[in-house]
């Protein structure tokens, strides 16, 4: 698939100041991010997405653009069910 944004000159140059010579490997990227930050993709979709080898490559990816785990107070309580549940309560 192919996606094309029409842009004058000017502003060619300043998003090619901005994000290099490569702006289609840059508004991939943006897409990704912006996709994981409105949980519309998850890290393996990023990772394939973009075509990294490793969840770890997709970790520096989103770590360097300062992009936070989407993980709520709500998914820690149902991952402490969860262990209560198949490994018993915690023992004070």
């Amino acid at each position: 698939m192919t996606v094309s944004i029409d842009l004058s000159a000017e502003s060619e140059e300043l998003l090619r100041g901005a994000f290099g010579s490569n702006l289609s490997r840059a508004a991939l990227e943006a897409i990704a991010v912006e996709g994981y930050r409105r949980g519309k993709l998850t890290r393996y979709g990023i990772q394939k997405l973009l075509g990294f080898d490793n969840r770890w490559d997709t970790e520096e990816f989103l770590g360097a653009h300062g992009v936070d785990l989407n993980y709520s107070l709500d998914d820690l309580e149902a991952d402490r069910r969860t262990l209560d549940r198949v490994l018993g309560p915690a023992k004070s």
